[in-house]
């Protein structure tokens, strides 16, 4: 009897903020899933619409080193924000692409396991994050479930630690240690830039594929800066944990694997 073929390695997609909050970008990133011809897990952040909603309470959040100081308030700002209308409005817009989407957050089934991040020098200020999260581990169990049974997970990454208490945590780290985890193929991370620029003012400059080594030399010469910078430090901490590769990509090119930039050990 013939051997019965193994199925395709995952995909892990993570979901910025910016890219959660337009419908059209969403419509091509759910396009892009259904014609993958891979399970795919979703992840996503939701900063720039937790920081709206607290904005609408008259709250004004804390940013410390592109981090965001997590209060009491703040925790229940990114669980309404987050587990509840970003995570619900993606799910049913999964459904209007014909996916089968599920979603879940990272406190779910021990998903991700955390623990209380303590407080930290930054420039010079000792800085209690509060309700914010450092991942110790993920268990894929609950995900690879949903996968074999033909569902498409949709992960909020609000998770929990041993003792029940809820934190945030950074969506970035939450995909790359899923992608790990679950061994997963490719980990894409989707953004408006939709790939790396030698200049980020020149299109031409665009980079279609970017070794470890090259992104360590381009943060040391300061042309990889900026929001690109955080992206391509989590794109070199999830290729030390074993996934193969990891691009910066467009909403649109979720399905082609030649588009965007791929970073390779």
């Amino acid at each position: 009897m013939p051997d019965t073929p193994s199925p395709p390695p995952s995909v892990v997609v993570k979901l910025g903020g910016a890219v959660v909050a337009d419908a059209d970008a969403v419509a091509e990133v759910w396009a892009g899933v259904e014609a993958l011809g891979a399970p795919a897990v979703l992840a996503h952040g939701g900063g720039p619409q937790a920081t709206a909603l607290a904005r609408r309470l008259g709250h004004e959040p804390r940013i410390v080193a592109g981090r965001r100081v997590t209060s009491d308030l703040d925790l229940d700002v990114m669980l309404w924000a987050l587990r509840g209308e970003l995570n619900a409005r993606l799910v049913a817009s999964g459904r209007a692409a014909g996916v089968r989407a599920v979603g879940v957050s990272g406190a779910d089934g021990a998903l991700v396991r955390v623990h209380r991040r303590p407080p930290r020098e930054v420039d010079g200020e000792t800085v209690d994050f509060g309700h914010v999260g450092d991942v110790d581990g993920v268990d894929p169990a609950l995900v690879e479930t949903l996968l074999g049974a033909g569902f498409t997970p949709v992960v909020a990454t609000v998770c929990a630690d041993d003792a029940g208490a809820l934190y945030n945590v950074n969506a970035d780290t939450v995909a790359f240690e899923l992608a790990a985890a679950l061994g997963a193929g490719r980990l894409d991370l989707v953004t408006e830039a939709g790939g790396v620029r030698r200049d980020a003012a020149d299109p031409a400059s665009h980079l279609d594929r970017l070794t470890a080594a090259e992104v360590e030399a381009g943060v040391r010469e300061g042309w990889i800066a900026g929001g690109m910078r955080p992206k391509l430090e989590v794109a070199r901490a999830a290729l030390r944990r074993g996934v193969p590769a990891v691009r910066v990509c467009a909403p649109s090119d979720v399905a082609n694997p030649d588009a965007g930039t791929t970073v390779v050990p």
